[in-house]
């Protein structure tokens, strides 16, 4: 497939870009800085933009068979940028006729987990109040996905980890995995690609955790 990703030097962005390079794929990495993209492949294509305008990231997504997305704050301050700049994405891709696009969300924005207990539930209800700016901002994402004319999937992870894929997560569509605490952000790569082509998952929200 011929696929672009956005954010792609970031922590599970990265991880997209080289698990679909590995798996045969044409990427597109859309970056602001290419020097902190580390992955390299023969079938890879870096794209620099700053996102600020949709017609400027067009040839980006045009011709593609899927648009990858792991853009979102970093840090609380950040709040807002997942719901800016997936709205430039979508313009972009609307235009250019491409309609998949998976994107990263995050739990606390999903349905509480079937069976959760008192621990879940609070910290999950910490988290939210905590980080009030920041869920407020993805959850506003998935309501711009949700009005839009794309095939979108929106990825829930719990608390990401750095660790080597192993492709043992279980993913929930339209729900959570129960008591789901954690996620490799190499294995929501994983999960990622795997419903790229996964007609089960248009216009869902899928819950990913070990």
């Amino acid at each position: 497939m011929k696929l672009t990703v956005f954010g792609a030097t970031g922590g599970i962005g990265q991880e997209v870009v080289r698990q679909a390079l590995d798996a045969g794929h044409h990427v597109t990495a859309v970056v602001r800085d290419p020097a902190r993209l580390s992955v390299t492949g023969e079938h890879l294509e870096v794209f620099r933009a700053d996102l600020s305008d949709a017609a400027s990231v067009r040839p980006a997504v045009a011709g593609r068979d899927a648009v990858l997305s792991g853009l979102g704050a970093r840090r609380r301050a950040d709040a807002g940028v997942a719901t800016r700049l997936t709205r430039t994405v979508l313009d972009a891709m609307r235009a250019e006729g491409v309609r998949r696009v998976l994107v990263v969300s995050a739990a606390p924005v999903g349905p509480e987990p079937q069976g959760a207990g008192p621990l879940d539930r609070g910290v999950r209800s910490l988290l939210l109040t905590v980080l009030k700016d920041v869920y407020g901002d993805l959850r506003a994402m998935e309501g711009e996905l949700a009005r839009s004319d794309a095939e979108w999937t929106v990825v829930r992870p719990p608390r990401l980890q750095d660790k080597p894929l192993s492709g043992r997560y279980r993913s929930v569509v339209g729900g959570f995995p129960s008591k789901g605490r954690f996620v490799g952000r190499a294995d929501v790569a994983h999960a990622m690609l795997a419903m790229t082509g996964d007609a089960g998952t248009v216009r869902q929200g899928v819950g990913v955790a070990y």
